[in-house]
């Protein structure tokens, strides 16, 4: 145990506020000074906040006394899960006057209703743990991520995860049914009801969903269950373009209904990145093609049922022209070679080099137009430059991101960040879509969001703030 984690060094003034939450989570669980580093980076490692400390409670009792603590001393809070965000809405700023509050120790999976299709899990478990304890019980939790790993439930609720299962299941939002939130006035709500239908005034719910912390903390989620699929079959097309890939969406879609669960795209810029920086993953077809889809269909009735409704909508493509080839997985190691592909696309940029990311949503049917006017618009203001694009083409949310040029250093075109948002987020607006799709707003989109959302719907967000958090102390300068 360092001295700075037990208690102030030797000699400096004793913290009133400090002292106040040691003696409500204990010493060891208020970190200060190198042990507190690892909570006040980004994922990216872009940027490194300061604290006053890190303060992890081991349940929701703890959050409220702590958050009680916070509005008796005026001390800003950030809530904190796996760290795993790309906004920079779960780090603080560099003042140092708030405290981190991580849910790391609030891990317990706290029932299973098998009969409701239901789990009741802290905020700070494990996204794969939760698909774990499901599994173990005969049934599937749908929400998957590249993070799964690490990142947490309380943080996917915060920001209205997606995920590769949107197409089927649904953002985070719709797999949750009731939430226990500790409120900015550090009274405990308990809304944890496994209800699906539930009229009985506002939906509580909804409000913190997606509100990144800023206005109460997540501490517990009733999440919803599903069957397992007998079978998951996966295929990988080879395409002409993102038409291509759209029509091919419509025809698995009328093909497969509600098994297809599964629709991914990424262009050949993607598959050359991921090949290059993971040369043990092998190429799906001999010669290169300008994009690529990723179809999962899960079966409930076969394997052999799964993989005739897969093949019965490849063979129509390949047949009507939409497709150039395919391959469908004949083994789990196959299915997971050809996920691999899609998941270590932004690994193999990270290998690449620093990149501009864009999280953004569109209307399904409008996203070839946006890939083809933007991508035009993006090499007339940077001849040459690279566009990553791929994402969950189902749900019409795209990763866009874009990196230099060859010749220009990386840290240079990143300097010119501003001029690259401004085009791909015009065109995102012009087309009818979002700036961000799953990944929220927190700090890095803050002022993107006042430039592209209308004075009214700011005004009853800033409302909302000031009523549930009249002090302003929850994650502050997130969102708003």
């Amino acid at each position: 145990m360092t001295e700075d984690r037990a208690k102030p060094p030797s000699g400096s003034a004793r913290d009133p506020f400090l002292d106040r939450c040691r003696a409500i989570v204990g010493p060891d669980h208020v970190l200060a000074g190198p042990d507190a580093e690892p909570f006040l980076t980004d994922w990216r490692g872009r940027f490194t906040g300061r604290a006053r400390a890190v303060v992890l409670p081991a349940d929701t009792a703890q959050v409220a006394a702590v958050v009680q603590a916070c509005i008796a001393h005026r001390v800003p809070v950030v809530p904190q899960g796996g760290r795993t965000g790309l906004v920079l809405g779960s780090v603080p700023d560099a003042s140092g006057s708030a405290i981190v509050l991580s849910l790391r120790r609030m891990q317990r999976i706290r029932a299973i209703d098998v009969a409701n299709r239901t789990i009741t899990v802290d905020a700070g478990c494990i996204l794969h743990d939760v698909q774990q304890a499901a599994a173990d019980a005969g049934l599937l939790f749908p929400l998957s991520l590249a993070s799964e790993g690490s990142c947490t439930v309380g943080g996917n609720l915060a920001t209205n995860a997606g995920g590769t299962g949107v197409l089927r299941y649904g953002n985070a939002r719709e797999l949750c049914l009731g939430l226990e939130t500790v409120t900015a006035q550090g009274e405990t709500w308990d809304g944890l009801r496994g209800l699906r239908k539930d009229n009985t005034g506002y939906d509580l719910r909804d409000l913190y969903v997606g509100a990144e912390g800023t206005l109460g903390i997540i501490t517990g989620a009733v999440l919803k269950l599903f069957p397992q699929p007998k079978a998951a079959i996966t295929a990988f097309v080879a395409l002409g373009s993102p038409a291509a890939a759209l029509a091919l969406l419509a025809l698995a879609d009328a093909a497969c209904g509600p098994a297809l669960t599964g629709f991914e795209l990424m262009s050949d810029t993607c598959l050359q990145l991921v090949t290059t920086h993971f040369p043990e993953l092998p190429r799906p077809f001999p010669a290169r093609h300008p994009q690529y889809a990723l179809l999962e269909v899960s079966s409930h009735e076969s394997e052999a049922h799964g993989v005739a409704l897969l093949e019965r909508a490849i063979g129509k493509a390949l047949d009507d022209g939409i497709a150039r080839d395919a391959v469908v997985a004949s083994s789990i190691a196959q299915s997971r070679t050809l996920w691999a592909l899609r998941e270590r696309i932004s690994p193999a940029q990270a290998k690449a080099g620093k990149n501009i990311k864009h999280d953004i949503s569109l209307p399904i049917s409008r996203i070839a137009d946006f890939i083809a006017a933007t991508d035009a618009r993006l090499d007339a203001a940077w001849p040459g430059v690279q566009v990553v694009c791929f994402g969950h083409l189902g749900d019409g949310n795209l990763h866009y991101n874009i990196a230099p040029p060859p010749g220009i250093a990386h840290e240079a075109f990143l300097a010119q960040q501003g001029a690259v948002n401004r085009i791909v987020h015009d065109s995102v607006a012009a087309y009818g879509g979002s700036i961000s799709a799953e990944h929220g707003i927190g700090a890095l989109k803050r002022e993107e969001l006042a430039r592209y959302t209308s004075p009214v719907a700011l005004g009853l967000m800033r409302a909302l703030k000031a009523a549930l958090d009249p002090l302003g102390i929850m994650n502050p300068g997130k969102i708003l």
